[in-house]
C-alpha cells in the first residue's frame, strides 16, 4: 500500500494515539491481566489498521474526483511512444 503525504501525515497522527494503548496493553500483559491486557492491545492494532481498509464519509470526494480524474485523463500506451 502506498501512501501520500496526507496519508502518511494521517498515519503518524494515529500512532501518537494508538502507542499509549498499545504500551498500556502490553504492560498489563507482563503484569497477568490477560483479558485487559490483550483488549487494549487489540484496540491499539484497530485503532492503525481499519482506517487503511475501510471508507470513510471524509474519504468519499477523493475516491469520487480520482474517478472523475481517471475518466478524464487517459494514460498513453506503450505502443503510442517514440
Amino acid at each position: 500500500m502506498r501512501l501520500g503525504i496526507l496519508g502518511t501525515l494521517q498515519l503518524a497522527a494515529t500512532m501518537i494515539f494508538a502507542a499509549p494503548v498499545g504500551i498500556f496493553g502490553l504492560t498489563r500483559l507482563t503484569e497477568g491481566d490477560i483479558a485487559l491486557g490483550a483488549g487494549a492491545v487489540a484496540i491499539a492494532v484497530a485503532m492503525v489498521v481499519l482506517p487503511q481498509y475501510l471508507t470513510t464519509p471524509g474519504d468519499v470526494p477523493m475516491k469520487i474526483g480520482e474517478r472523475v480524474l481517471g475518466a478524464v485523463v487517459k494514460t498513453p500506451d506503450d505502443e503510442d511512444t517514440p
